[in-house]
């Protein structure tokens, strides 16, 4: 069906003239095989198609299973590309939402990133199979945090919170332990009120910590089914506990995830890392921004590892920034306002 122009690019969204050359317009049609995805791929009210021009700053029509575009010459090439990329995700039976256009529109930005999601001769696709869905990277950020997830023995992840570094790294684990490549997976995080404030709380121990245990349970679900999360949590083949838990301990065929690890002091930290056992994976996720060690004046302990331990062989640091944020736009925007000059 045919659609007509009745809108154009958001002010906000179009790229801005080149005072150094004058923009150059071009054209192109790209047609799509399986009919059958085109009502995925164009959205509801064609809201992607929408979604796409906005961002880039380009018109798109319809007409059977043909897109025409117009606009920027280089604009309309990186709507072809993803456009296809969308596509290829929907053949591979991803889903397609608002927050996935806008990490694809993202990534169309990025030369080295052709072949990633459906792989070519060259390298296989990057992507991490579970129980409950097949997860692809959403910035080039992420690719390189997935390889290093495959290829480094222990891990810093930085960066703010909506990046995915959590969420991926139970993912990776959850993926092993599926495969067997390990037999446990540990989640930590620090509880950070664990004094006299954890203890007012109601319950047993568990019920005291869990709260604070919570968005590594939330990863766990979306990534396994709830029946399967409960029974190895039960057998101990997924164990979450708080920090000050792992003490004494060797972690030995086991994919370890601490998350929040900007609230450890150096002390939890140096400990922590020397529980790294044989044939097991070490994810250290946390945000140096959002340091809340009561006191004030103790340096985190992620920052001191990071200092000493960067660069060391087996070690890998992935640096995430506002750009990879890949929750809804907003919240990208949310995160750059806070980090600007003046915070």
């Amino acid at each position: 069906m045919a659609r007509k122009p009745a809108r154009e690019a958001h002010p906000a969204f179009a790229p801005p003239p080149s005072p150094q050359r004058e923009i150059r317009r071009a054209q192109l049609d790209i047609s799509f095989d399986n009919q059958s995805l085109l009502g995925a791929l164009f959205g509801q009210f064609d809201a992607n198609l929408v979604q796409v021009e906005n961002r880039l700053g380009v018109f798109i029509s319809a007409r059977g299973n043909q897109l025409h575009i117009e606009g920027p010459e280089d604009s309309v090439a990186r709507a072809r590309e993803v456009l296809k990329a969308m596509y290829d995700r929907l053949a591979m039976g991803q889903d397609l939402d608002a927050g996935t256009i806008e990490s694809v529109i993202a990534m169309s930005n990025e030369p080295t990133l052709e072949g990633i999601i459906t792989g070519n001769l060259d390298s296989p696709p990057i992507m991490i199979r579970t129980r409950r869905k097949t997860i692809v990277p959403r910035s080039a950020t992420q690719v390189e945090y997935m390889r290093s997830l495959v290829r480094d023995d222990i891990i810093f992840a930085l960066g703010p919170a909506g990046t995915g570094k959590t969420y991926l790294a139970v993912a990776q684990a959850v993926a092993q332990l599926i495969t067997g490549s390990v037999q446990r997976l540990i989640l930590s995080r620090p509880a950070v009120e664990a004094g006299e404030k954890l203890g007012f709380l109601p319950g047993d121990m568990k019920d005291k910590v869990d709260p604070y245990l919570r968005p590594l349970y939330d990863a766990l679900y979306d990534c396994m089914p709830p029946e399967q999360v409960e029974r190895r949590l039960a057998s101990g083949e997924i164990e979450i506990a708080p920090i000050a838990f792992m003490r004494g301990r060797t972690l030995a065929d086991a994919f370890v995830i601490l998350d929040e690890a900007q609230n450890t002091t150096r002390e939890q930290m140096k400990m922590f890392l020397t529980r790294f056992g044989q044939n097991s994976r070490m994810v250290v996720c946390g945000d140096p921004r959002q340091v809340d060690i009561p006191g004030g004046d103790r340096m985190s302990g992620l920052a001191d590892a990071v200092e000493k331990l960067e660069g060391i062989d087996g070690f890998g640091t992935i640096r995430f920034t506002a750009a990879d944020v890949v929750r809804h736009p907003i919240v990208g925007r949310i995160v750059e306002a806070y980090e600007g000059p003046s915070s």
